[in-house]
């Protein structure tokens, strides 16, 4: 029997943070639709743009940016529109170079403001990149889904893993899944709920789990992500400001960011049992929304099924490996050659994880016999694409919210004014560094984005602390720490809306006060723990990664 049930049949006076979670799911799910409050946040970010405009608001800083690069103008195929070529080399490797910049609000309700909102409506939509992710891979996944493909791989993963590790195997698998870019939060979590189900586990639990090992954890792994090029190009660029002579390499974060992964695992398996499992009591179905249940055939027709998707799975790779293999393959960059550098493979991940879901689910239906003909086929995506209506809704009024907020510059006018104090504050390294984590935290509300903040971060606090003689590559591991644990709880996360319809599908009353409140005790411990075991490796003088010590030379 799992602990929520036990904790649920006990009879036992619930705890006072399982009171206090109540309370705030309760007063969170009170609040009006998710739509009305960012439309409520949109008039307050055009209100307060206009105030802080016109008391001239604005902040002076230094960032890194890309440097320019001349192109050279040409007429393609005779035509007599011109066109503009770069060289290879400056397209995918650019140069970055540090700016002054002065930032002022621009408010929303001057002529131009207005004439914004009126023109970038459709374009604030269309360009708002979680919704183009969401609605291709789940193409594929809801196919899958709605076959049995999902519950089947389910049912085999629980057989073959001890229960007890069951958790745990899903946080890590969450926390690796950052190689994959954003791939986690549309595979990884509705996986964790149907896997807590399928061994009578409350499925909020699984989803909970696997939401705080992707979006929590989103800076370590223990292989280098795409986004660790980017950010470690941009401390350079700022460690030039200090000397011209240092610089730190893409594995200089690398031993903190397997131990990290590790220890991460732990503590969100901890949480997920201790405290979030047994804080949602006995899973009921009939709370669950309706015709939530995929389709399951027969054992026998379950594992020809299975049998049949392997062969799907192997036909889409065999046909990946030939796009890709050969030093010209059409997958790879075709200036340098790579498979991972700037390359169409790396940009195709969500088509190609659309398409792997696609194929396997179609040939497990046929084989298990749960998709009879294309009409199923297609019935199977229709509903998928049907239960995304108001999210889709939704997604429309963020994007615009988005939009607006970045338009008046209070994001970086925040954040260069929080920097500013932190650096002020006459205290030592320690503390600065926590200090440091500390303003990461906050800023991620605001700014979730890994790369934007650290261009602002970078500049201001990598000087700082070479001078502290803190070497750049632990101001590094530091940002990490703070930027991962609060993208669970902000709203401005993307995928929380994602999160809220998966909530959903198992609690018809769910919202976003009951994401929250199931979030924040990952927050809570997460940052805690985390914070204390990068200072107990800052005291130490553990390397961060092969040639990068903690301190510089």
């Amino acid at each position: 029997m799992s602990t929520a049930v036990a904790a649920a049949d006990d009879g036992g006076k619930r705890s006072f943070t399982q009171r206090m979670l109540d309370g705030i799911e309760k007063a969170g799910n009170k609040v009006p639709h998710p739509a009305v409050i960012f439309l409520l946040l949109i008039v307050l970010v055009i209100v307060l743009s206009a105030i802080l405009s016109a008391v001239g608001v604005k902040a002076t800083y230094e960032s890194v940016a890309p440097a320019p690069v001349a192109g050279e103008l040409y007429y393609p195929q005779g035509t007599t529109e011109p066109s503009v070529s770069y060289p290879p080399e400056a397209l995918h490797h650019p140069a970055v170079e540090v700016t002054h910049e002065t930032t002022k609000i621009e408010s929303l309700l001057t002529a131009d403001g207005v004439r914004f909102i009126f023109t970038s409506a459709v374009d604030n939509f269309t360009s708002f990149g979680v919704v183009g992710v969401i609605l291709v891979a789940m193409v594929g996944v809801g196919l899958a889904e709605e076959a049995g493909l999902i519950g089947a791989l389910i049912r085999k993963l629980v057989a073959v893993s001890p229960p007890a590790t069951l958790t745990f195997i899903i946080v890590l698998l969450g926390i690796l899944s950052s190689i994959a870019s954003d791939a986690g939060y549309l595979v990884l979590i509705p996986l964790g709920a149907v896997a807590f189900k399928s061994v009578g586990r409350h499925p909020l639990a699984g989803l909970a789990a696997a939401f705080a090992a992707v979006g929590a954890t989103f800076g370590v792994n223990v292989l280098i992500t795409p986004v660790d090029g980017i950010i470690t190009e941009v401390t350079n660029e700022a460690v030039r400001l200090a000397d011209p002579g240092l610089t730190i390499d893409l594995t200089s974060n690398l031993y903190f960011g397997i131990a990290s992964t590790f220890f991460l695992a732990i503590v969100i398996t901890f949480v997920t049992e201790k405290f979030v499992e047994p804080s949602l009591g006995r899973y009921i179905p009939h709370q669950a929304a309706e015709d939530t249940e995929a389709a399951e055939g027969s054992p026998e027709g379950e594992a020809r099924g299975l049998r049949w998707a392997l062969y799907g799975l192997l036909g889409v790779l065999l046909v990946l490996v030939l796009l890709s293999v050969f030093p010209s393959a059409p997958l790879r960059n075709q200036d340098t050659g790579s498979l991972f550098d700037d390359s169409p493979f790396m940009d195709s991940l969500i088509f190609i994880i659309m398409l792997l879901f696609l194929v396997t689910g179609l040939c497990y239906g046929a084989g298990a016999k749960t998709l009879k003909g294309s009409a199923a086929a297609m019935a199977a995506i229709t509903k998928t694409f049907a239960g995304l209506g108001g999210l889709i809704f939704l997604l429309l009024i963020i994007a615009q919210f988005i939009a607006y907020f970045n338009y008046t510059n209070m994001a970086t006018v925040i954040a260069v004014k929080l920097a500013d104090a932190l650096e002020r504050a006459n205290v030592g390294a320690v503390w600065l560094l926590i200090g440091f984590v500390l303003v990461t935290l906050v800023l991620d509300i605001i700014i979730p984005g890994v790369i934007p903040k650290w261009a602002i971060f970078a500049p201001i606090f990598i000087p700082l602390f070479i001078r502290l003689g803190v070497a750049p590559q632990t101001v590094l591991a530091a940002y990490r720490v703070g930027d991962g644990p609060m993208n669970i709880v902000t709203p401005l996360m993307v995928y929380i809306p994602f999160i809220v319809l998966l909530t959903q599908k198992y609690k018809k009353e769910a919202g976003v006060g009951t994401v929250v409140s199931m979030m924040l005790p990952y927050t809570l411990i997460v940052a805690g723990t985390w914070l204390l075991f990068f200072i107990a490796w800052y005291l130490l003088g553990i390397p961060l990664g092969p040639g990068a010590p903690v301190h510089l030379p």
